[in-house]
């Protein structure tokens, strides 16, 4: 199942909730797992990022959807990555002249 990296921001109004950041993030697992996906796990950073989520999920429309979804709550700036498994790569790879 293709991987996803997401580093996040909080927005002034995650900030202002931010004793719940553990209530959602817990959430958002929930929806990946609803989605067929799985949320591999949440990290709080220091320095540019707040955070990290990695999550797999069937597809790209269902990982920009469950991204579009935590965005309209408002709590939360995203930037997404397809990550690529070992696995993958080799596959990748493997076509190469």
């Amino acid at each position: 199942m293709p991987a996803y990296v997401t580093l996040f921001n909080f927005t002034e109004q995650g900030l202002k909730d931010i004793k719940n950041t553990v209530k959602r993030a817990r959430a958002a697992g929930d929806a990946a797992k609803g989605a067929g996906g799985r949320f591999i796990g949440v990290w709080w950073l220091l320095g540019q990022y707040d955070g990290i989520v990695i999550v797999e999920a069937p597809d790209e429309e269902t990982a920009t959807r469950l991204l579009i979804a935590t965005g309209m709550q408002g709590n939360v700036r995203t930037t997404s990555m397809r990550a690529f498994s070992e696995e993958e790569m080799e596959r990748i790879i493997g076509g190469l002249p």
